[in-house]
């Protein structure tokens, strides 16, 4: 399904019981909804707790329309593809889960609009939130690269080979890297009001500890999973686990 948000065109899906109490999910950098949520089995987890799933493909990703410059990529555009989203479909409140990219809008979200927001989960982030982004646009530079050989970083090289096997728009990804802009501040991050879990893998380079990133919001719970990258956090059970225990109100 598509709908208009400010001009852009946005694909989303919207799952499960209209009764139940909606969550909304927010994709990572150079994936998708149907890569991160779908194949991920997200979408067959929400299911069986029978819970109403609204996953959108953000600006510039997956099915959604791809501009291919960077102020289309603002903060306030990212944000508010999201409350559009639920304005579309009637939601006046729901919980909102993010990973990276994802998590980074969600916080904003929550900063923005808190009496919308219920449950709030950021995933794939932690202390390294906190530092300034690197000089130079270094993801936006991969994104364009001729021969992606070329790329010294891993860590760059990684995501541009995961951009590459979803067939993603690279100039679209490399104009969001330019335009995103989310650094948040600890003292920003102490006005969340929503119920809040931070979870990042334990060798997440990319995330760092997810407890100091939790310590900036107030009540916030943090988990760690053992032995998880950026990546291979995502599908894990534990991560799954922690979820539907912070949902349910029963995380210790």
């Amino acid at each position: 399904m598509q709908f208009d948000s400010g001009g852009v065109s946005i694909a989303y899906d919207d799952l499960g019981p209209r009764d139940a109490s909606p969550v909304v999910l927010v994709h990572g950098f150079a994936s998708n909804r149907n890569e991160m949520w779908r194949r991920l089995g997200w979408y067959g987890a929400f299911e069986r707790k029978r819970r109403r799933l609204i996953a959108l493909d953000c600006r510039g990703h997956g099915e959604s329309a791809k501009p291919h410059a960077p102020e289309a990529y603002a903060r306030d555009k990212m944000v508010g593809d999201v409350f559009a989203l639920m304005d579309h479909l009637g939601v006046g409140r729901a919980d909102v889960m993010g990973y990276s990219m994802g998590a980074r809008i969600a916080l904003a979200c929550a900063l923005a609009r808190p009496e919308r927001i219920d449950h709030l989960i950021a995933g794939g982030v932690g202390a390294r939130m906190f530092e300034p982004p690197p000089a130079g646009h270094p993801m936006a530079t991969a994104m364009e690269a001729a021969d992606p050989g070329a790329i010294a970083e891993p860590m760059l090289r990684s995501f541009r080979a995961f951009a590459d096997e979803q067939g993603e728009d690279r100039l679209a990804l490399a104009a969001c890297a330019r335009g995103l802009d989310f650094a948040l501040r600890a003292e920003a991050l102490s006005a969340i009001r929503s119920q809040c879990l931070i979870v990042a893998g334990a060798r997440d380079a990319l995330a760092g500890d997810p407890q100091i990133l939790a310590e900036a919001i107030p009540g916030a719970r943090a988990v760690t999973l053992p032995g998880c990258d950026h990546f291979s956090a995502i599908p894990h059970a534990l991560f799954k686990a922690a979820v539907f225990d912070f949902l349910d109100d029963v995380l210790e």
